[in-house]
């Protein structure tokens, strides 16, 4: 998470969005870089952002942009629940740039 963070989209404007959004992407980065297993709801216990914003920056990790790490994603428990969990990889190529 060296190079400066950059957003983009159709509704993007980074004069309401850039700080939000860079806050959110740290907030789960922080929270997952140890490489454990966690539900969305646990993240958000972790950063308090919105379930559906922490999987948006899930997928956003995985982007060269935002460090090319990797992003494993598992049911908990029984399939038919629909509960996932995610890990977080970090690359670590990308940590010492």
């Amino acid at each position: 998470m060296q190079e400066e963070i950059r957003f983009d989209g159709p509704c993007y404007e980074p004069e309401y969005d850039q700080k939000r959004l860079t806050g959110q992407l740290l907030r789960v980065y922080e929270a997952t870089k140890d490489g454990g297993w966690y539900t969305l709801d646990e993240i958000h216990n972790k950063t308090n952002d919105p379930q559906a914003s922490i999987s948006a920056q899930l997928r956003h990790l995985r982007k060269a942009r935002f460090g090319s790490h990797a992003v494993e994603k598992r049911a908990r428990g029984s399939r038919g629940n629909g509960l996932w969990e995610y890990k977080v990889i970090i690359n670590k190529d990308k940590e010492k740039e």
